[in-house]
């Protein structure tokens, strides 16, 4: 894949035409489950692995998932660097204080994106009488940030699979928290999820050195 800048399906291809008589995943599968997943996921990170990238984290944390996180120990690499405990944030990072203390929380390269949903057709088995929030396309607009964990969230998440998100400061409610998956107000099921609600967060914007700094949203 990486050498011949090949797909995934065109790779496959390629080894089936070589050894019609095998089946080369079957085979690989035995050896590394997940195997044409994995495989997938590479593509996607332009054949390298990227532990930087959102995809390469939500694998990641799908697998602790998998490996039942209720046991109370979670690998250190889950967890992003608390931003409020560095100096230097990069210029390209946005930052997310809280609303009520102005504690900083998370940085943007923590966001975990999703596809959007089916708006409030996805929630009709709840019986819901009035619609959520449109976008301007008619869908749902996303109303909170799911995000990878945060060194500040370790003590509420260890030995429990759901719970709330407290500030580390004044331990307002942020949002909540469930290894097995939250569904987002645009519809669609985030697994697992850590749900940061957008009205209990500020947005900061870092400038480039010599203009003001922290430009509140």
């Amino acid at each position: 894949m990486k050498t011949n800048h090949l797909t995934f399906q065109e790779a496959y291809a390629f080894v089936q035409a070589i050894k019609p008589d095998a089946n080369f995943l079957l085979i690989c599968s035995r050896v590394n489950e997940g195997f044409e997943w994995q495989l997938q996921l590479y593509e996607k990170m332009g054949c390298k692995v990227d532990v930087s990238s959102t995809i390469y984290k939500q694998y990641r944390l799908k697998n602790i998932t998998e490996n039942c996180p209720e046991t109370g120990s979670l690998p250190g690499h889950v967890f992003a660097i608390d931003p409020n405990t560095v100096h230097q944030i990069p210029n390209h990072d946005i930052l997310y204080r809280c609303r009520k203390c102005r504690r900083l929380l998370f940085r943007s390269s923590s966001i975990l994106p999703h596809d959007e949903g089916k708006g409030p057709a996805a929630f009709a088995h709840k019986k819901v009488s009035e619609p959520g929030p449109l976008g301007r396309a008619g869908q749902s607009n996303c109303t909170s940030y799911f995000i990878e964990p945060v060194q500040w969230m370790k003590a509420a998440l260890l030995g429990v699979l759901e719970g709330q998100l407290l500030c580390p400061k004044c331990t307002s409610k942020l949002g909540s928290f469930h290894w097995h998956g939250e569904q987002c107000s645009c519809g669609h099921w985030v697994t697992p999820a850590f749900q940061i609600h957008k009205n209990r967060v500020d947005e900061v914007k870092i400038l480039p050195i010599g203009e003001p700094k922290n430009v509140r949203k």
